[in-house]
């Protein structure tokens, strides 16, 4: 049976339009043995996804940081530093997505991302601001790989299955849009993910470049 043609192309963000490694910017500022020891202390992942789930990072980060004076500075640095720790930005994702816009392909966003962070990063990077629609989930107050997320960009688009192709750098997001019926492409670089993209016949190899 042939499946659906592809009506729409759904991208993560961090690490697939715009780099995200905390622990490294972490390694530089404080060294890698102080990044351990805060990291294993005191769970700034965790705090993150709260914000992604529609909290105020600035918020979280103060109130974090007074149940853990001894590592005060480093968790407002999460805070204070965010913009530098989302960074740089991977031009050929962004020529994909713009490649992709050119053809008259629909382009979604699909992020765990704060509403705050959301707004700081769209101003620093405008390919955040050229999605025909965005699903980030601090306005949807869930994150991914929770189903219910996929269900509300279906929910949204009105489109479903094999009609979407997503690319995400977890393989647990890609898995939970696999389950759904939808085409995945896990991200381990633009290179990879362009020839996904030639493949399918989205784009010619000279587009994909």
């Amino acid at each position: 049976m042939t499946q659906a043609p592809i009506k729409a192309v759904v991208f993560d963000i961090g690490n697939v339009l715009v780099e995200w490694h905390p622990e490294a910017h972490y390694d530089r500022k404080f060294g890698e043995e102080r990044r351990r020891e805060i990291f294993a202390n005191v769970d700034l992942h965790a705090m993150n996804d709260r914000v992604d789930r529609g909290g105020d990072l600035e918020e979280l980060a103060a109130r974090l940081a007074e149940d853990h004076p001894e590592y005060r500075e480093e968790i407002l640095t999460w805070h204070a530093d965010w913009l530098t720790m989302c960074a740089p930005p991977i031009p050929h994702s962004w020529r994909l997505l713009r490649a992709l816009r050119a053809k008259g392909i629909p382009v979604f966003s699909l992020t765990n991302f704060g509403k705050g962070t959301y707004r700081t990063a769209a101003a620093e990077y405008e390919v955040l601001n050229e999605f025909d629609q965005d699903y980030i989930s601090g306005h949807m107050e869930v994150i991914k790989p929770d189903p219910r997320i996929y269900e509300m960009l279906e929910e949204g688009s009105g489109l479903s299955g094999a009609s979407l192709i997503f690319t995400d750098d977890r393989a647990d997001n890609i898995a939970a849009a696999a389950a759904r019926g939808w085409r995945t492409h896990l991200f381990e670089g633009p290179e990879g993910w362009a020839a996904r993209l030639v493949a399918e016949g989205l784009l010619t190899e000279e587009e994909a470049a």
